[in-house]
């Protein structure tokens, strides 16, 4: 069930972060996971810049995982930016988060996450919940027609 594209993994968290990728992995949900360990690096990633200067922007990832709480920019800052770029205004970010904070949630929404969910402390659990996440959005989910192009 190995899917093309890019998957951007935003996490600060080694530990989730590895979680993240062994349920990706063992779910054969992605042919590549770019890891992004906080907000500023995702914006160089998705941007172009920083160390991801003269990256094809064009090539935008197929979804964006993203955590919250983050060093440098939080995931929130890094959702705002995203929604006002015509460029990636409407690329699938789910928040992948440990928030339990209903503020967090509501506010996620309001800059325009396309879902959120909180991470399972259980791996079984988290497998399961990155299984369904991939399924939905990179198999079930048909995706917009990439900006410029229509």
């Amino acid at each position: 069930m190995k899917r093309e594209g890019v998957i951007l993994l935003v996490e600060d968290n080694p530990d989730d972060e590895a979680l993240t990728l062994r349920a990706l992995k063992k779910n054969n949900l992605a042919n590549e996971v770019v890891v992004a360990r906080d907000g500023v690096e995702a914006l160089d990633y998705l941007f172009g810049a920083g160390a991801y200067a003269g990256r094809d922007v064009s090539q935008l990832p197929k979804l964006v995982l993203l955590d919250l709480n983050l060093p440098r920019l939080s995931g929130l800052d890094v959702l705002r930016r995203i929604r006002l770029e015509p460029t990636t205004q409407i690329l699938p970010v789910v928040v992948l988060t440990s928030s339990k904070e209903d503020r967090d949630l509501v506010d996620s929404y309001r800059l325009g996450a396309n879902s959120y969910v909180r991470k399972p402390v259980d791996f079984v659990e988290f497998v399961e919940a990155a299984r369904q996440l991939g399924l939905y959005w990179l198999v079930v989910n048909e995706p917009p027609p990439r900006v410029g192009s229509v």
